[in-house]
């Protein structure tokens, strides 16, 4: 049984990770920090459903997919984005602003953009440090499936990424 001063440490240690998870798969920061609440909170109250083997990163990282799938199928997602889609103004960024922009935010944006497929084999390996073999764990698929989705994501990102001018390279 985990008391709340051990809650406290995991969720020091796992709500920043498990955030940035959320938010790659949702594209909205207050509906990724709800989530990863709730994962807590599920796990707070349910956490005889967890079997202690050394695996509560993955075990926590497993719910907070869930839970983030569960709300791109939500009413309220759908809710939102209908809102986003009538009222918010079309604002296209131009290649100048784009430039000044800091690369890991163009790179961050890339990838939010990437089919979900994609983006989460990506995420999984490239920001969560996690293997091939880890990934194909947490999605349930093959690893073959997973160098795939890797290889067609970077393939995709690459695409998206051309023409930009990288200031880093601009100052070599």
């Amino acid at each position: 049984m985990i008391h709340i001063n051990d809650l406290k440490e995991l969720m020091f240690q796992y709500t920043e990770p498990l955030i940035r998870l959320a938010y790659y798969y949702v594209k909205d920061l207050q509906a990724a920090e709800d989530i990863v609440q709730d994962v807590f909170i599920k796990f707070y109250h349910n956490q005889n459903s967890y079997e202690e083997r050394g695996e509560l990163k993955a075990f926590l990282t497993t719910m907070t997919v869930n839970k983030s799938k569960d709300y791109l199928k939500s009413w309220a997602y759908r809710k939102v984005q209908l809102q986003n889609k009538f009222f918010s103004p079309a604002s296209k960024r131009n290649t100048d602003e784009l430039v000044r922009k800091d690369e890991q935010a163009i790179i961050g944006e890339a990838i939010l953009e990437l089919p979900l497929k994609q983006r989460e084999v990506l995420i999984y390996f490239y920001f969560n440090e996690m293997t091939i073999a880890e990934v194909a764990h947490i999605l349930s698929i093959p690893e073959g499936t997973v160098k795939t989705r890797l290889r067609r994501g970077k393939e995709l990102l690459k695409n998206k990424l051309k023409g930009i001018e990288w200031e880093v390279l601009l100052h070599e």
